[in-house]
């Protein structure tokens, strides 16, 4: 029997023992739908991001009480006076779920295979701010021992970047930077490929708050408090159980049966009646993200930027904030979310409604009225709030356009792979910042970026995105930021529709959680109240 299934065996015990001596702190989260994977170097969406956070730690950890970052597996570090060399000096206790201690070289070998070709991550990007990382992933170069990663001794990393971040600390907490146990991966198969068994329930091991004890599809993602990580004294809660319910109105349901303490979504038209009630737990917070539709350039009828340019400008995105989402959601006409780090758009870049124009735009590109407009279908992912947006935008569409768009949904996976290869015309998709910075929001529609999938990109907007780096002031870099939203705003690879706000039910029976800017509150400080 090997040690991390005897870990798992007295976490049983321990949690038994807890049982019998009172109601554990399980806390039941809904959690939107069932994720594509848990190794966070392959995932990139909020469903797995909540996952990622109660299984694995980075070298720093976002702050409970701010936007701020706080150690993680590193308990301080070191930055050069240019900006451009971070040393980190990781805590001894800092330990793997299976007792085996999580050191420098571990990082160094868990970089290497994010910037694998092979492994083709949709975040591998996140990295380039490493020096050599672009040559290594592009396949200039086959040495890895170029890219600005290296472990003096186990308890020392030094990182190396390209240019100088601002960011760079507070992009660490995200888990494209998190340590895989490569010596675990290699057990089931190569350590380039995706999907393998190594994150199933007695497989995975993790260095974060808590351990994953059960995986059953569509139904439960079961997690308990690890006996090995560092700061366990701090994790307050045995377990969180998370469920993948897809379906808002059944969430809401079982919220109001105890099924839940806290909900992943909320259904927009149960919201007035919810607003209404002084006791009704709804809360809606400031979300860090953009919802926007996706265009792909390269098929038609949206090869024609005058085509992408009529469905942009024949919506009314305040009717849809008002009527139909009705979570305090801001209409969206630039690409950057209002209060991001003092960012604010060019006053002449934002898209401005204007039907008579877009039906001209549409005529010009061959389809007057509509008339001839090729059969058009839009993809969004299965949950009733993509759903109403759609219908209301379709219907926005067929009135001011004169075109019928046809809706289809797909379920998480399934969807993730047709963006993955391009398979749709035109797709529902949202970005939440990774940090609170604008570089974030920029950074990934660099031409061929892995979480790009627009099939747009242009030479001069990737070489201002490094340039925004080599900035000497905060002042110049947004300034560069500007011209780049503008070239977005021309070209049109993105239909920004609103701002997000973050509407959801949580107990009172919670303590010691608040939705962040970024929805990523550390679950170790989260408590619950049992009777």
């Amino acid at each position: 029997m090997n040690v991390h299934r005897i870990l798992l065996l007295c976490l049983s015990a321990v949690c038994f023992a807890v049982s019998a001596a009172g109601q554990q702190k399980i806390l039941r989260a809904g959690n939107g739908d069932e994720p594509q994977d848990l190794d966070p170097q392959v995932i990139s969406g909020s469903v797995e991001h909540r996952l990622a956070c109660a299984l694995f730690e980075g070298l720093v950890n976002n702050s409970p009480d701010d936007l701020g970052v706080i150690p993680g597996v590193a308990e301080r570090w070191d930055v050069s006076d240019d900006g451009l060399v971070y040393t980190f000096h990781l805590r001894a206790d800092a330990k793997w779920s299976n007792g085996e201690p999580v050191t420098a070289n571990d990082f160094v070998r868990s970089y290497a295979r994010m910037l694998s070709p092979k492994l083709a991550t949709e975040y591998a990007y996140m990295l380039f701010l490493l020096k050599g990382a672009t040559d290594y992933y592009t396949g200039k170069t086959g040495n890895f021992s170029t890219v600005g990663a290296r472990a003096p001794d186990e308890r020392t990393l030094v990182l190396t970047l390209e240019r100088p971040a601002p960011f760079f600390l507070s992009a660490l907490t995200h888990y494209a930077w998190f340590p895989v146990p490569l010596s675990v991966i290699e057990k089931f198969g190569p350590v380039d490929a995706k999907g393998s068994r190594w994150t199933r329930p007695g497989n995975l091991v993790g260095n974060g708050p808590f351990v994953l004890t059960e995986w059953k599809q569509n139904q439960i993602i079961s997690t308990r408090r690890s006996p090995t990580y560092w700061d366990r004294e701090t994790v307050k809660l045995d377990g969180i159980d998370f469920y993948p319910v897809t379906q808002s109105d059944n969430e809401e349901r079982m919220y109001r049966a105890g099924q839940l303490d806290i909900t992943y979504d909320f259904p927009p038209q149960k919201i007035p009646s919810y607003k209404r009630s002084p006791d009704s737990h709804l809360r809606i917070d400031p979300y860090c993200g953009v919802y926007f539709y996706r265009f792909n350039t390269k098929r038609k009828p949206f090869d024609d930027v005058r085509v992408r340019r009529a469905f942009a400008l024949a919506i009314n995105r305040e009717r849809l904030v008002k009527y139909v989402t009705l979570a305090d959601e801001k209409p969206a006409y630039t690409i950057v979310p209002p209060d991001v780090a003092g960012y604010t758009p060019a006053p002449d870049a934002a898209l401005k409604a204007n039907i008579a124009e877009a039906r001209r735009l549409l005529a010009e590109a061959g389809y007057p009225n509509g008339k001839g407009f090729p059969k058009t279908e839009l993809l969004y992912n299965t949950l009733e709030k993509h759903r109403i947006i759609a219908e209301a935008l379709q219907q926005m569409w067929r009135k001011n356009l004169g075109v019928e768009i046809g809706l289809y949904n797909q379920e998480w996976k399934v969807y993730l792979d047709s963006q993955k290869t391009m398979n749709f015309q035109v797709q529902r998709a949202g970005w939440i910042a990774d940090y609170v910075d604008p570089h974030v929001f920029f950074d990934l529609w660099r031409t061929g970026g892995g979480n790009n999938n627009t099939n747009w990109g242009n030479a001069e907007y990737d070489r201002m995105l490094d340039a925004a780096l080599e900035a000497k002031t905060q002042e110049e870099r947004y300034a560069i930021y500007q011209r780049m939203e503008k070239m977005l705003l021309r070209d049109l690879p993105i239909m920004p529709i609103y701002f997000y706000t973050y509407a959801r039910i949580i107990s009172p029976r919670v303590k010691n959680f608040r939705t962040t800017f970024l929805d990523n509150y550390p679950w170790k400080y989260v408590d619950l109240e049992v009777k």
